[in-house]
């Protein structure tokens, strides 16, 4: 592996949530629903039928780019991409070419103490329609046209992954945005987000001590509609393993489309790859060109990405990253931390804390599921102020069992003693123990010094 450097590229399907699908009126949401039960002429693709393009699913591709720091172009249009295959009625799926609605844009990945790792680089962002699904069983395969129509938003980026663990962080944070975007629910199980790597590897090149890598290899294979993260990452290793154990045999691996299996985490052959050239690619005459006016295009606005969020939480809220990262992995949770936030600021007397930030707090106890956040703002709020009420304590029972605790861990004074000021959190966490978590910390903490200085 030494010898060796992969060069990954991804491409990531969407399904745009859309009430009707992306030339017709049938309905989107087609989970669930009985096969072959949403469909009309248009998306059987009858002869004759003609395709109506979805303003919403245009306005929401645009989205998608502008977030993803894409340039929107003002003139794009459709293409048909020819090939043969069951699920593709018309003979031909309407997606975009050489002209997709957004491209060059980028996607920063970051790492534990949120600073930039690596800036991967977005080719494109175009609109096309999702085909019908394949059904196989023993006695066959079936087809269920209800999906076949549906808007999905394709995005390619450029081949800047070098390991498996970036394309995993990536599509983590991707999902994480398209959900802040609210254009689709990237729910793998159900599909709505599938996942194409595209992997190469190439030898590393030294000429005069210095290393050459920026040439390309001169293949490259997908693995088909991977619907894990996790698989994600089990193919493109298997993958990297396989090519390299090629190219050591001084063979190139074959350009193809290849599979995944679960079950067996290995990687197997599909079919030849296609280039652009074999889909003779031409433009949709029915549909013609869209132009898009500035005016347009900047009324599109991107809300505050959860990166920006992150952001604000640290530098307004003074919470740490850790807890920042957490609360805003999920829109309604960093919603609902919000209102929490914004309806406690009159009760702050109430929550009997002093010199604290009692915006960390709440981080901290949403964070770590001390109060539920299936509740009620309001409700979340009381127990809250419950929680933080300070407890009243058996001022005697508390130095019995400060003196039990004390004769019985004789060495960990010693410890203290000594220097180990940490020694004290194990007695604190035996008193509190004994007192089965009804007493404060901070008290036990002061009794138990008191007592220790005392001797």
């Amino acid at each position: 592996m030494s010898n060796y450097q992969p060069v990954i590229g991804l491409e990531i399907h969407l399904e745009l949530k859309t009430f009707s699908k992306m030339f017709c009126q049938c309905a989107a949401n087609y989970f669930g629903k009985e096969p072959n039960t949403q469909v009309c002429p248009v998306c059987l693709g009858f002869p004759g039928a003609l395709p109506v393009p979805n303003q919403k699913a245009i306005e929401w591709t645009i989205l998608i780019g502008k977030a993803l720091n894409c340039r929107i172009n003002s003139f794009s249009k459709f293409d048909r991409k020819h090939y043969f295959y069951p699920d593709l009625p018309k003979g031909y799926q309407i997606s975009q070419y050489d002209e997709p609605i957004a491209e060059n844009g980028k996607f920063e990945i970051r790492n534990s103490r949120f600073e930039i790792k690596k800036t991967i680089r977005i080719r494109r962002v175009h609109l096309e329609e999702d085909t019908g699904k394949l059904i196989h069983s023993k006695n066959g395969t079936l087809i269920d046209f209800n999906r076949s129509g549906v808007p999905l938003v394709e995005i390619v980026t450029e081949p800047d992954f070098e390991n498996s663990n970036d394309v995993k962080r990536f599509l983590e944070e991707l999902q994480v945005l398209i959900r802040y975007l609210g254009v689709s629910e990237a729910d793998m199980e159900k599909g709505t987000m599938r996942m194409e790597p595209n992997i190469s590897v190439r030898k590393i090149r030294i000429t005069n001590n210095n290393t050459q890598n920026n040439y390309w290899p001169n293949y490259k294979v997908e693995v088909k509609n991977i619907n894990s993260f996790r698989f994600v990452k089990q193919a493109i290793d298997y993958e990297i393993k396989r090519q390299i154990e090629i190219l050591n045999k001084g063979k190139i691996p074959i350009q193809e489309t290849r599979g995944f299996d679960e079950k067996k985490g290995i990687t197997y052959s599909q079919r030849t790859k296609e280039e652009a050239a074999n889909y003779r690619y031409f433009p949709e005459p029915d549909i013609p060109p869209l132009v898009f006016t500035n005016d347009y295009i900047n009324s599109i606005k991107v809300p505050e990405l959860p990166y920006q969020k992150i952001e604000r939480y640290i530098s307004q809220f003074k919470i740490r990253f850790e807890e920042a990262f957490i609360l805003t992995r999920d829109k309604k949770v960093a919603k609902y931390f919000e209102t929490i936030i914004s309806k406690i600021r009159n009760q702050i007397a109430k929550l009997h804390i002093k010199n604290q930030n009692y915006k960390q707090i709440i981080a901290n106890f949403i964070v770590n599921k001390k109060i539920s956040t299936q509740l009620s703002v309001d409700e979340f709020i009381d127990k809250l102020i419950d929680n933080l009420k300070p407890k009243e304590v058996d001022k005697e029972l508390l130095i019995e069992l400060i003196d039990k605790v004390l004769k019985n861990n004789q060495k960990t004074i010693e410890d203290y003693k000594k220097g180990k000021t940490n020694a004290i959190m194990f007695l604190i966490g035996q008193v509190m123990k004994e007192m089965k978590g009804k007493a404060e910390p901070k008290i036990v903490r002061e009794e138990i010094e008191r007592r220790i200085n005392k001797n």
